[in-house]
């Protein structure tokens, strides 16, 4: 069925949702598979449960403490949740997604009445042609796609004095566990939604720490695949080499699952969760990297304390201080992703038709600078535009040193110097306050490693520094999701560390 025909047979599955819901069935730190017995037992529809979440929105989003992290509402999710009701009673459920709500980070196309903008006014009168490869597989899976969220405009790559979270289009989003402190960028919008209960699970983007920063920062699981496990067609770009989206969600069995139907190509497994082994960590070889990343002494206490029980669980870490290759793509990178930038939003833009350019943005922002510029410039986007082609000596020289250092010298060093599985360290400091005069305050991390290498890398709740969150991550060599998804789920289930947000002012 197309999605023409499928919508077409809203009016009646709207009316079999009116009569067919039962009592609301309770959303916070509800779970996929939670949701998914409460439909398969008659206790809550897809359109009842979108309902709530909408309810919620809202309260939350619109009102109350006002997050700001669902930047647009699908105005056909309601008929999709009645039609994918309908379906159910006919012939079941399709799979574990069959009418959960999932919200996607607004740099990801849907081919519907919502909007793809990355965040920019400039993009609003810029229709989509069609679903990117992502939507196209939550869609056939049954997922209802609720919304847009908000996040760090042109994902954080217009100025190296943004404020994660702020978008022209949307605004600030705030943190759920301190209003007054940054929800972390650039998938912003898609961790805030997660962590308030905003949506059963997001869907964000990450260059270099997009999805793990926010996720750590925001108290919820983020996984970043290998590059290339989830097709990237159809998400506005940085780099075709570190981009990837990436699955959002409280718990590492629903990221497993929104991971197990995004990914496709002959490294994706079908089911990720036959990875999950609550007893993984037993025999499991680590490398805890204890320094190196910049983080407070109070985050590595808390990682410290992780790493033990790590090891009463049966894991042999070996610990080393900083990683291999550390500090030696540091100046490449940036060189890399603005002559990626430049050559890849210019590719994406031109297949949505209009005429625009990455010059023709820069221009437009300064026409409209009071809307899109009140707070910090654009110097990436100028510097991007100033690079010549991919096949100029400089970018290739660079791309070379990034995926050596990165790869064979760094991360792939390090595991086999120890013979190990994975590599363990702190995945970022608290939240620091917003500034929009002075932008982003660095608070250490350890994205870098596995976004210069293309490598996948998942962070989950480790504990909390003065009530705000912190993460740990587990990251490896390409490919290596089951072995993460095992040390991941392994980690939670022992420690059980995420505690819902207060909206604390």
């Amino acid at each position: 069925m197309d999605r023409r025909t499928f919508l077409q047979s809203a009016a009646a599955a709207a009316a079999f949702a009116r009569t067919s819901r039962a009592q609301d069935v309770e959303i916070e730190e509800g779970g996929i598979g939670g949701f998914q017995d409460a439909m398969a037992a008659g206790r809550i529809t897809a359109a009842a449960l979108l309902d709530q979440y909408r309810t919620r929105v809202e309260s939350l989003d619109r009102n109350g403490p006002a997050l700001r992290s669902v930047i647009e509402w699908n105005p056909d999710a309601a008929a999709i949740a009645g039609a994918l009701d309908a379906e159910r009673k006919q012939k079941g459920a399709r799979g574990p997604l069959h009418g959960i709500p999932v919200l996607l980070k607004d740099n990801i196309d849907s081919a519907d009445r919502m909007h793809t903008t990355a965040g920019s006014l400039a993009l609003m009168d810029a229709p989509q042609p069609r679903d990117a490869a992502l939507v196209v597989r939550l869609r056939a899976a049954g997922a209802v796609i609720a919304g847009k969220t908000n996040l760090s405009e042109w994902a954080n790559f217009r100025s190296t004095h943004s404020s994660s979270g702020w978008s022209g289009r949307g605004g600030q989003t705030l943190n759920p566990y301190a209003l007054d402190r940054s929800p972390s960028g650039s998938s912003s919008g898609s961790a805030v939604a997660v962590s308030a209960n905003l949506c059963a699970a997001a869907v964000g983007t990450e260059t270099d720490g997009s999805v793990v920063s926010p996720s750590s920062v925001n108290g919820i699981v983020g996984i970043k695949p290998t590059v290339g496990l989830i097709g990237g067609r159809g998400i506005v770009p940085i780099s075709h080499n570190q981009d990837t989206a990436g699955p959002m969600a409280r718990s590492v069995r629903d990221a497993a699952i929104l991971l197990s139907v995004m990914a496709e190509g002959p490294h994706a497994n079908a089911d990720y969760t036959k990875f999950l082994d609550a007893g993984g960590l037993r025999g499991a070889r680590l490398v805890y990297v204890r320094h190196g990343f910049n983080v407070i002494p109070q985050v590595e206490r808390i990682i410290d304390d992780c790493v033990q029980e790590m090891a009463v669980r049966g894991a042999l870490v070996s610990e080393i201080d900083t990683m291999p290759g550390a500090g030696k793509y540091d100046d490449t990178e940036g060189t890399v992703l603005r002559y990626d930038f430049k050559a890849d939003l210019n590719a994406y833009l031109d297949s949505r038709g209009g005429g625009l350019t990455l010059g023709r943005l820069i221009e437009w922002n300064e026409q409209h600078r009071a809307a899109e510029m009140p707070f910090f410039e654009q110097e990436i986007f100028q510097q991007a535009q100033q690079k010549g082609p991919l096949t100029e000596m400089a970018y290739r020289t660079a791309l070379a040193n990034d995926q050596h250092m990165s790869r064979a010298a760094g991360i792939d060093s390090a595991l086999k110097a120890a013979h190990a599985e994975a590599i363990v360290a702190a995945t970022s400091g608290p939240a620091w306050l917003t500034d929009h005069l002075n932008g982003d305050r660095d608070t250490g991390g350890c994205s870098t490693p596995a976004a210069v290498a293309g490598y996948p890398h998942i962070t989950v709740p480790a504990g909390f520094v003065g009530g705000l969150p912190v993460g740990i991550s587990f990251f490896g060599t390409a490919w290596s999701e089951p072995v993460l998804l095992k040390l991941a789920y392994a980690f939670e289930q022992a420690t059980k560390a995420r505690k819902k947000p207060g909206f604390a002012k």
